[in-house]
């Protein structure tokens, strides 16, 4: 399965969103299933969003997306709602670690000019740099992302990366 190209809705937050606002941390002492998790995505500060939620959605934010705790269960709870991919001007680092760990595609570009609903395509544009297209006509260039992490991305993560390759491979 390859993630790219993919087409999504945009689903557009702001600046600053922590891992308490993805899903609130007393959610995890009472399980840890992201199909059952995913109903509380967002609870706390944005009530009713989880309802909204469609699989292939692509969450847009700001400046910081993932700050606060480490907690694997705010990435893991935004793919269990069925979000391949988070587009964000900038990333705390654990976030970020934890959402390719996982399997979770974390893109960085100038989210600005984004609004709510646009129709959004990921892709590997003719120059093989990354590119998010947005339904308005604009193209926005994306940070790069290693290829050996795409392959993680890819194989779902990095457990069955490593289940299938056994170590990480050499370009």
């Amino acid at each position: 399965m390859s993630l790219l190209p993919l087409d999504g809705r945009a689903r557009v937050l702001g600046d600053d969103v922590n891992t308490d606002y993805i899903i609130s941390s007393r959610r995890k002492k009472e399980t840890i299933d992201p199909q059952v998790l995913r109903r509380y995505l967002l609870e706390d500060s944005n009530p009713g969003f989880a309802d909204t939620v469609r699989a292939g959605d692509i969450l847009v934010a700001g400046k910081n997306f993932g700050c606060g705790s480490a907690m694997e269960v705010a990435v893991t709870v935004v793919l269990g709602a069925g979000i391949r991919v988070v587009v964000a001007r900038s990333f705390s680092r654990t976030y970020l670690r934890n959402a390719m760990n996982n399997g979770l595609c974390a893109i960085s570009t100038d989210t600005r000019s984004i609004r709510e609903n646009d129709r959004l395509r990921l892709h590997i544009n003719a120059r093989g740099t990354l590119s998010l297209d947005i339904d308005n006509g604009a193209s926005l260039a994306c940070e790069p992302i290693a290829p050996f992490m795409f392959d993680m991305l890819n194989a779902g993560g990095l457990v069955p990366y490593l289940r299938r390759h056994g170590d990480f491979v050499s370009p």
